[in-house]
């Protein structure tokens, strides 16, 4: 392959290209010949890490959805099999699910790809790819491109052979509800009063009902969008979408739901919907995870990604007793600072994005969309055994009044260098007009809390684009306004954002 041409498919810590024509000005780059080397590449890499042969190894390969899924997904099994690597086709599958393969005793590979794009557009796919320490990280990616660059496509003519994945993934999650709901009156149905709304936007996310809400009695009435269509006709399949919050939203309201559920394409990230159709996603999600947990980690830490809020600050350290680290953006950034966190002796149950990727640290630090929502789910049922609500875990959460985003593009060759210099020149101008910088881990985030404007602002650099995003939350109505014009007079004179 020309140099260089698979590197440019790397997205942090994963694969992603244009798979599919039908997007004007998106050309393909990511096709059957491209996975089949990717693939190769990993079955190397993964066979050097653990010591075994690439005969010895076992991989499974799952998909979502998508409409190049099957394709890419026979291009991977058959590159995997030339190598002489042992493959199993779990087909319709989810990106927790891939890794859980090698957790399970029924499967334990050794390693395995999910052919995924998560909630980008139905012409994008992608490879996510695990082993037994979980997701790879950036520099593995990188090794896997840079290898497969020299490698030419290969075919097997060795058939893989095909489990069911998903039945036993959702019979642990099944075990879970089950171990975790106390004193329902039939244990093997400990659902059955319940009405649950489920939202798969046509994803993989459809066997949450079918092989799980279902068999432990729950009504799922007025559920929506479970069967797999990779063209995605209904919305958005993503938690952060509006039309798709608003859909659920509809869901839960018009079939008098109990609870709303809705997942991303391929089940690693969840929001929620309470009974009155209050929308449970960014801040609210955090809360509500943390209140989950937080009986059983009495004093723990939270990690979130920078641009929760000083709502969520004050919720989790005043009303919860615990203590909240605002960590970077990226889902692999605060589940690697959750790792981090423990092994040095420092409790963090739960590390989570306002995206709605979230990952436990008594569920192999997983970002698992499926597991969250059980672990809301057996809250709820516990809550209504008690003569609870759901609802109370959050009710002192402060609402959300008013918040904006400004996406600044820069104008120039070098936009890393040159945002670099944007951030040190907007903190120390901050810091001369006496403003409060809490600590940040990434880009500057100033506090505003006096009579003229209360509120919270961050200015940091995108992770991936020539993009300076400015996140601004007011605690009041006109505080937004009020804190972006101190922030357009901190950036006075920076000619190339725009």
């Amino acid at each position: 392959m020309k140099s260089g041409t698979l590197l440019k498919l790397q997205n942090g810590s994963d694969v992603r290209g244009i798979a599919a024509e039908g997007v004007e000005g998106e050309k393909v780059n990511l096709t059957p010949i491209e996975a089949n080397v990717i693939a190769q590449g990993f079955a190397l890499w993964l066979s050097k890490k653990t010591g075994k042969s690439v005969e010895q190894l076992k991989i499974g390969v799952g998909r979502d959805s998508r409409i190049t899924g099957e394709s890419l997904s026979n291009a991977v099994l058959s590159g995997l099999g030339a190598l002489g690597v042992e493959t199993v086709d779990c087909k319709m599958a989810t990106t927790p699910a891939m890794f859980m393969s090698i957790v399970f005793d029924e499967t334990h590979f050794d390693g395995s790809v999910m052919i995924t794009a998560s909630h980008l557009p139905f012409n994008r796919n992608g490879l996510k790819f695990f082993d037994a320490d979980g997701g790879l990280e950036h520099d593995d990616i990188t090794a896997i491109l840079e290898s497969a660059q020299d490698l030419s496509e290969k075919s097997s003519e060795k058939q893989a052979s095909t489990f069911d994945l998903i039945a036993l993934y959702a019979s642990h999650l099944s075990k879970t509800i089950k171990e975790g709901i106390k004193g329902a009156p039939n244990s093997d149905k400990p659902l059955e009063n319940l009405k649950i709304v489920v939202d798969a936007g046509n994803g993989a996310g459809g066997f949450f009902v079918s092989e799980l809400l279902d068999k432990l009695g729950a009504n799922t009435t007025g559920s929506q969008f479970l069967n797999p269509d990779g063209l995605f006709p209904n919305h958005i399949p993503n938690p952060e979408n509006k039309a798709a919050m608003e859909s659920i939203k509809s869901a839960v309201l018009a079939n008098k739901a109990d609870l709303g559920l809705i997942f991303d394409t391929d089940v690693d990230r969840m929001s929620a919907v309470f009974s009155d159709g209050t929308e449970v996603n960014r801040d609210a999600i955090i809360a509500l995870s943390a209140a989950i947990l937080a009986p059983e980690y009495p004093h723990s830490t939270i990690i979130t990604d920078s641009v929760t809020s000083d709502r969520l600050t004050r919720f989790l350290e005043n009303e919860l007793g615990l203590k909240h680290h605002c960590f970077k953006r990226g889902y692999k950034n605060v589940i690697n600072e959750c790792k981090r966190l423990n092994s040095e002796g420092i409790v963090s149950p739960l590390a989570m994005e306002t995206s709605g990727h979230g990952a436990l640290k008594d569920n192999y630090y997983l970002d698992d969309g499926a597991f969250l929502a059980v672990k809301i789910i057996i809250a709820l049922a516990n809550a209504r055994l008690q003569g609870k609500s759901l609802e109370s875990l959050i009710e002192k959460l402060e609402p959300l009044v008013e918040d904006k985003e400004i996406r600044f593009k820069i104008n120039c060759e070098d936009f890393s260098g040159y945002g670099d210099e944007v951030l040190s020149a907007f903190k120390k101008r901050a810091e001369e007009k006496g403003y409060t910088l809490p600590k940040s881990y990434e880009g500057v985030r100033i506090s505003f809390n006096d009579d003229e404007k209360k509120g919270w602002l961050l200015l940091r650099k995108s992770l991936h684009d020539p993009v300076m995003p400015l996140n601004i939350e007011g605690e009041r109505t006109g505080d937004v306004d009020k804190i972006f014009a101190a922030a357009k007079e901190l950036l006075a004179g920076f000619d190339k954002l725009c």
